[in-house]
């Protein structure tokens, strides 16, 4: 981390620095312009803290700070071994730079050789020529190289207001005063910056090398955070990296993969010895150490042997989105293939001949018993059967491409699919969330599981399940619009797979909302005045969810098929272009839309050997069109097309 303090006078820079942590750590000099603090954390997880005799058994930790000032103009004096005095200075920089001796999940602390300090130390040696300019040019390249792929603008439409006009006593309103307003004014230019925001912020918390973004990414303060601010894997961990693929940072999946090829090793010794299975299982809760197994706790939440399952979705949804062949074969099938071991052995044949889960719960859910008690373990929940039937689907499809359709998975897969246990329609008109029609002591709860079909997954689609889809909206108006941030997100999308532009919104809308952290209201969502998402507490997954929701409002697709503009709030956003969003297939996709009708579009086809055939869609119209690779086709608003130039 570089930062740079300049005062307004020469010589007007004064201050005192040192380091500090949380954990059992000491401080002291390096030379006469470092600090270098060194601590470990706890040998047990907290709470309660657990400090071993022996100090390696716990993660050993690094941080030093390097201090430059300006020549000629100040001094630094040394204060009490650990803290540096600056005095008259013109400006300031500080490096800091941090280290651990993690090293992998299957490495004890212990065993680690890592010497964080000398890391730090290593990485301060590397940039000590550079000067302030230079990293700060390194910083933008960086991080421009991957945020810059994507823009979003909207322009004012009949119905907006440009919010950046000046107060009444002249100031731009800051950003609490943009939240606080939004519910009266709709700003769209406050949701540009929310879409962005959370490309920046996947950009920030998970690159190549790095560990997984988790509830809070990696802006945790607490030693005891809410839920351990662990990877959770019934929504939480895969809505982070929801928008990975739409919006132009595959990259930044890689740590997610990385985590499931741990969470795999881990999960066979849990399928092993807890199941007697076949293959890898990996449950709700997780950790940095790839636990796979139950977590101690309520049934509700701590038996559920789906969260694998659910992140094998993302390997193939990175394949329709990439094309990396090379990724699907050596990287994802081998992990479908031992997530598909396990579903198979964990299936069982129940009433009818059918194919079920059995124990099986919904996502901390519980319903009312026959007997007139709160219960949560039934058989074939509607989320467990979907994840297994979108599981199933992507096994064959892989499977096609890499021409392993005579594997025996492939073959028990295939006999499998026809005989799973069906979605079920409730009395009511919604989907039922259980396989019987079960009372629901919390129609308004936060999780939207039994939608898991519709999204993130694809069996459920208005073109081949319209009637499903029907009790799907069904679904959405018994669960109401309240909840936490990820919630009211998952809800956006919902309602965007469902090509309905006014309730989409209405999520949107839902979430921006100012929330004080000195009075916030649990599980009621909103943002604060850094645009952070609140659950309350802090909770990231909105933000990266709401990243996603808007890409999903203006550009849907499937390998063949790209939908265009299809839940475009038409009285809110009616003007505007979005450039470099990614549809299934390897294209890449821009839009741009006046009065709210499509007025442009140009789509580029990446990763591919020589053409691939599409289908464009916008409202009634539907046209079929042959794309070579390296070629940017430009079409008008009736989907004719105008002009091409090859990008070769």
């Amino acid at each position: 981390m570089v930062t740079k303090i300049s005062g307004s006078k020469p010589g007007s820079v004064s201050f005192t620095v040192y380091l500090d942590s949380k954990l059992d750590h000491h401080c002291k000099m390096n030379g006469e312009s470092q600090i270098i603090m060194e601590g470990h954390c706890p040998e047990k997880r907290i709470p309660p803290q657990v400090y071993a005799d022996d100090k390696r058994k716990g993660i050993q930790f690094s941080a030093v700070l390097d201090l430059k000032i300006s020549k000629g103009n100040g001094i630094v004096h040394i204060l009490d071994d650990s803290k540096l005095r600056v005095e008259g200075s013109d400006w300031a920089i500080f490096l800091l730079v941090a280290s651990s001796s993690f090293d992998g999940p299957f490495t004890k602390p212990s065993d680690s050789k890592k010497d964080p300090t000398s890391d730090s130390l290593n990485v301060l040696k590397s940039i000590s020529n550079l000067s302030h300019v230079d990293l700060y040019a390194h910083h933008l390249d960086d991080y421009q190289n991957l945020f810059r792929r994507v823009s979003l603008q909207f322009s004012q439409s009949s119905r907006s207001v440009v919010c950046l006009k000046k107060n009444q006593d002249g100031r731009v309103p800051t950003t609490a005063e943009r939240i606080k307003s939004f519910q009266m004014d709709e700003d769209p230019y406050l949701v540009e910056l929310l879409f962005q925001f959370g490309r920046y912020l996947l950009i920030s918390s998970s690159r190549p090398g790095t560990q997984v973004a988790n509830l809070q990414g990696i802006w945790n303060k607490d030693l005891e955070p809410k839920w351990d601010s662990a990877p959770h894997l019934n929504i939480n961990l895969e809505m982070n990296y929801w928008p990975s693929l739409p919006c132009n940072l595959s990259e930044c999946q890689e740590p997610l993969f990385d985590f499931l090829s741990s969470l795999s090793v881990n999960g066979r010794k849990t399928a092993e010895v807890n199941y007697e299975t076949s293959g890898w299982v990996v449950h709700h809760k997780s950790d940095i150490w790839a636990k796979s197994s139950a977590d101690a706790g309520d049934v509700d939440w701590a038996l559920w042997p789906m969260g694998g399952a659910w992140l094998c979705v993302h390997l193939w949804e990175h394949y329709t989105y990439t094309m990396d062949i090379d990724f699907l074969k050596d990287k994802a099938y081998p992990l479908l293939k031992g997530c598909g071991l396990f579903l198979l052995d964990w299936l069982i044949e129940g009433k009818g001949g059918y194919l079920e889960t059995n124990p099986s719960t919904s996502p901390e859910h519980d319903f009312i018993a026959p007997d007139g008690n709160r219960a949560s373990v039934s058989y074939s929940s509607t989320m467990d059967m979907a994840i297994i039937k979108e599981v199933f689907s992507v096994i064959v499809s892989a499977a096609e491409v890499l021409d392993k359709n005579e594997d025996d998975l492939v073959k028990r897969v295939r006999n499998a699919q026809s005989r799973l246990y069906p979605t079920k329609v409730a009395k009511d008109g919604s989907i039922m969330e259980w396989a019987q029609d079960f009372q629901d002591p919390d129609v308004h709860h936060r999780h939207l599981s039994h939608l898991f079909g519709l999204f993130p997954g694809h069996t459920m689609t208005i073109e081949s399940m319209p009637d499903l889809c029907k009790a799907a909206e069904n679904t959405l108006h018994k669960r109401g619009e309240e909840g936490p941030g990820w919630s009211t997100m998952w809800k956006a999308a919902l309602w965007a797979r469902l090509h309905d532009s006014e309730h989409s919104y209405r999520m949107v809308k839902h979430l921006i909302y100012f929330v004080d952290p000195e009075h916030e209201k649990a599980f009621r969502g909103g943002i604060y005045s850094n645009l952070f998402a609140a659950h309350p507490p802090f909770q990231i997954d909105a933000n990266f969810g709401f990243t996603a929701a808007v890409a999903e409002m203006l550009v849907q697709s499937t390998l063949e098929d790209l939908y265009l503009l299809p839940a475009l709030p038409r009285d809110y956003w009616g003007n505007g272009c979005v450039e470099g969003l990614v549809a299934r297939g390897g294209l890449t996709v821009n839009i741009c839309w006046k009065e709210g009708n499509l007025h442009r579009l140009g789509l580029w086809l990446k990763n591919w050997k020589s053409w691939r055939r599409f289908r464009l869609h916008y409202r009634e119209t539907m046209v079929s069109v042959n794309l070579s690779c390296e070629t940017m086709y430009t079409y008008n608003g009736r989907l004719d097309c105008v002009s091409t130039y090859s990008l070769l």
